[in-house]
């Protein structure tokens, strides 16, 4: 019987040492369940916030606003042409605004433009042809965009491309010689991605 008291303690001692693992165990686990579901949390606060952003940019992409609406012009001309000069186009309708003749660029962009009309010549030598001219100028450099040969008076002239223009180039139209211009139609319209001064 005396040696049952030393026994005891030994039976405590060994317990004692298999639950401390055991807590520790228990606590590790749930200190990692507490980092899971932080880090659960976290990512679903993001994917939240992500979304949302989302549908905030989609709507607002959605709406049109009254600054997104593409500039445009459409000119109708019937007159002369003095050789070498600018034709003294004017718009009929739209927003893009004509100076001096000349149509001023309001954005950078792709531009549709359509041309066509007829042209009479006078005093152009039987062996010279005409040139009818599309000119683009910008603050430095002036060059020609478009330049065909019209070699019969009242022949037809036709014009459909698309062009990347620049914000304050201008765009006119010239005559190698005097000439008559019949029902020129003139359009020109920003279709693709562009930038627009404030």
């Amino acid at each position: 019987m005396e040696g049952q008291p030393d026994v005891e303690p030994r039976n405590e001692d060994q317990m004692d040492c298999k639950s401390e693992p055991a807590e520790d165990e228990w606590k590790s686990w749930q200190k990692g369940q507490a980092r899971n579901t932080l880090h659960l949390v976290s990512a679903t606060a993001q994917w939240i916030l992500l979304l949302a952003c989302l549908i905030y940019l989609g709507i607002d992409y959605l709406q049109p606003s009254k600054s997104d609406k593409s500039p445009w012009t459409h000119i109708r001309y019937t007159g002369g042409s003095i050789k070498g000069v600018a034709v003294n186009l004017t718009a009929e309708v739209g927003s893009i605004q004509i100076r001096n003749g000349s149509i001023v660029i309001p954005c950078d962009g792709l531009y549709l433009l359509s041309l066509k009309g007829k042209i009479h010549f006078s005093d152009v030598d039987k062996k010279d042809s005409l040139k009818l001219t599309l000119w683009k100028t910008d603050k430095k450099t002036s060059k020609a965009l478009w330049e065909p040969a019209v070699q019969d008076s009242g022949t037809a002239v036709h014009l459909t491309t698309v062009l990347y223009l620049f914000i304050q180039d201008n765009i006119t139209l010239c005559t190698s010689s005097n000439t008559t211009i019949e029902n020129l139609s003139f359009s020109l319209v920003l279709v693709g991605p562009f930038t627009c001064p404030l």
